[in-house]
């Protein structure tokens, strides 16, 4: 890649291991030209987060001030970007943030909020329990979700497009590759087609050894290229080791995709580059 950019990444300020400043210098380390952090927007359904609204706020404010000092501090080494990875039932003001990243974690079932990015129990148990053990069932209710994306926020890039599958090379909730399922991807991208530009081809899910292949498959990403949305090479980094983890073998996927370019952001905005 002729120019190295990871904007999809988490730090202290969310459910990451290092503080942004680590963060950069990893980056820096590993000869990136560009790092944009997304911290998670708050969920007050979730359960992974205690805080009371203002605890968020204050908290979402120290981020956009670190981040600020530090792309003062570095600016001469490496460009920072500031965002959030917005769960889709999250309020984000966007006039805040240099891009926003519109992610699924929840199903909104009834008027309950169920979170699925878990461990395998967790996700068999909302298999078993709210798809009587169909696991297209689950797949067709997420991309329904991910559909709606656009009508809860000006996103710029699709978070993992399939992480309701990161499981499924455990568990085989659901054939990937069969006609039904890859029906229900193609209609929720051509839902996203011309309102949210970009999707990333995102490795975390190999980082932290769930799966072998980032997200999305192939022939979803074929069917993106198809569509015409551009795409981006992220590792969804939680841990700086892991940075830009498999980011040559997601450049190949891109290219057995068919894309010959890739979208990098800078000041002036997104910019597409050559691929290799």
């Amino acid at each position: 890649m002729q120019y190295l950019q990871n904007l999809h990444t988490h730090s202290t300020f969310c459910d990451g291991k290092n503080t942004l400043e680590e963060m950069v210098k990893e980056a820096l380390a590993r000869g990136f030209h560009s790092i944009g952090f997304s911290k998670h927007s708050y969920m007050p359904f979730s359960s992974y987060f205690k805080w009371t609204p203002e605890e968020a706020a204050k908290n979402d404010i120290a981020y956009r001030c670190e981040a600020a000092r530090l792309k003062e501090v570095y600016r001469d080494q490496i460009a920072i970007f500031c965002a959030e990875e917005v769960e889709m039932f999250s309020k984000v003001d966007k006039k805040n943030y240099d891009y926003l990243i519109g992610s699924v974690h929840y199903l909104k079932i009834g008027e309950e909020y169920v979170g699925f990015d878990r461990d395998v129990p967790t996700v068999e148990g909302i298999v078993k329990n709210y798809f009587d053990g169909d696991g297209m069932g689950f797949a067709r209710m997420y991309f329904e979700h991910l559909a709606e994306l656009p009508s809860h926020n000006d996103f710029d890039i699709v978070g993992h497009f399939d992480i309701h599958a990161k499981l499924n090379e455990s568990i085989h909730m659901f054939d990937e590759g069969s006609k039904e399922y890859l029906s229900l991807a193609f209609e929720a991208l051509d839902a996203l087609k011309g309102k949210i530009p970009f999707a990333e081809i995102n490795t975390g899910s190999i980082a932290r050894g769930y799966r072998s292949v980032p997200y999305p498959i192939l022939p979803i990403l074929k069917e993106m290229k198809r569509q015409g949305f551009g795409i981006l090479f992220t590792s969804d980094c939680h841990d700086k080791n892991y940075f830009d983890c498999y980011f040559p073998e997601a450049e190949q996927l891109a290219l057995a995709a068919g894309f010959k370019e890739y979208y990098v952001l800078k000041q002036e905005g997104f910019v597409p580059m050559p691929l290799d």
